[in-house]
Parts: C-alpha cells; structure tokens; sequence
C-alpha cells in the first residue's frame, strides 16, 4: 500500500482474495460477516478486543452546549454514543519501531 492511501474494504477483498484459493464473492462475503460481527460485539458489550492489535471501546457522551457556526446562536447538542481505538502495546511498539 502507498504512503497516504486509505485502506479500503475493497482493498481488503482483493489481498485476501489474490493470497486464498477462494473466489472473489466469497472472500467479500467473509469480510462483511466479520465486519458485522464486530459491529454486533461493540453494539453488545461496549467493546471488542483483538489480541495484538487493539481495543475498541464505545463511550456514551451527554448532550453538550454547542454553537452553530454560521449564525453564533448556542444550541444543545445531543447525547451519543461514540467508539474509541486503543491500539494495543504490542502494536505500538510495532509502530515506533519502523524504520525508514
């Protein structure tokens, strides 16, 4: 992948797919099936955890003040749920560890 590219599902098939025997619709099925079982996880029990990769966790945020932009008038944001990325140690030493 080239430096400031984003990572896309669709890259995702197609490197799994080129390094399986599988055909290109199964692969894209098994990616969607985890992704919604990652989503299921988070939605469930607030977070989801893969060993050596990280921690996904979702907070829940009260409603805030907050002001629109355009007209300066203050307004109530509402509240929401929002999901945090915690990369784990070993991943981070990973990350530090690059050299270019």
């Amino acid at each position: 992948m080239s430096e400031g590219k984003t990572l896309t599902k669709a890259d995702i098939v197609t490197a799994i797919y080129e390094k399986s025997d599988r055909t290109r619709a199964d692969v894209k099925d098994v990616v969607e099936k985890l992704l919604r079982l990652m989503k299921h996880a988070m939605k469930k029990d607030n977070s989801l955890l893969i060993s050596g990769f990280g921690k996904f966790e979702v907070y829940d945020k009260q409603a805030r003040k907050g002001r629109n932009p355009m007209t300066g008038g203050s307004l109530t944001l509402p509240p929401r749920r929002v999901v945090v990325f915690r990369v784990s140690k070993k991943f981070r030493a990973a990350l530090n560890s690059v050299t270019e």
